[in-house]
C-alpha cells in the first residue's frame, strides 16, 4: 500500500519557519534545516552562503541512515542525535520521526547550547508535523470517499 502523500499547508510551513528562525537565533547557529529522511529539504533559516542545500540535505539524511544502521549493529534501536564537530564549523542533527532537524553552528555557539535549544525546538516541530500528517490523512480519506461514490454504472454510462 502506498504511503499517504504529505501536504504541508502554508500556515503550517510558516509555523515551521518560525520555529527554525527562533532556534537559529537562540542557539546562535549559522543555519538550521528541516529535512525529511529521504533527503529532501523542507525548510531552512540562516546563512547558507554558497551551500548547495539539496546536496547538504541529502548527505545529512544519508549520514543519519548510516548511523542508524551502526546503532542496530551494536544493539541500539537508533541514535536520537548525531554530532559532527569540526575545527570551525559543527553540525548537530536531531531525529524527529521521519524528519531531521539539522543545526550548523560555529565558534559563536557551543554544543551544549545547541543541544538545549534544539530539544525545545524538536518538540515544537514534532507537534507541527503531527498536524501535517493528520491533515494529510484526512485529505486522503476525503479524496477516497469522493471516488468511492462512483459506481460501475456511472462509468458505463459515461463511456458507453
Amino acid at each position: 500500500m502506498a504511503e499517504t502523500p504529505v501536504i504541508i499547508r502554508e500556515q503550517q510551513f510558516q509555523k515551521i519557519k518560525n520555529v527554525l528562525a527562533r532556534l537559529c537565533a537562540e542557539a546562535a547557529a549559522r543555519v538550521v534545516f528541516l529535512v525529511d529522511r529521504d533527503g529532501q529539504p523542507i525548510a531552512f533559516h540562516g546563512e547558507i552562503g554558497e551551500m548547495d542545500t539539496t546536496s547538504f540535505s541529502s548527505l545529512a539524511a544519508g549520514n543519519v541512515a548510516a548511523t542508524s544502521s551502526m546503532a542496530k549493529l551494536i544493539g541500539e534501536d537508533q541514535f536520537p542525535s548525531v554530532v559532527h564537530e569540526g575545527e570551525r564549523e559543527s553540525i548537530f542533527i536531531s531525529v524527529i520521526g521521519r524528519s531531521l532537524l539539522v543545526v550548523v553552528f560555529d565558534e559563536r555557539s557551543t554544543l551544549g547550547l545547541v543541544k538545549l535549544r534544539t530539544k525545545k525546538a524538536t518538540f515544537a516541530v514534532a507537534e507541527i508535523l503531527e498536524d501535517v500528517a493528520r491533515d494529510s490523512a484526512n485529505q486522503s480519506l476525503d479524496e477516497s470517499s469522493f471516488f468511492a461514490e462512483i459506481t460501475d454504472e456511472d462509468i458505463d454510462s459515461l463511456f458507453g
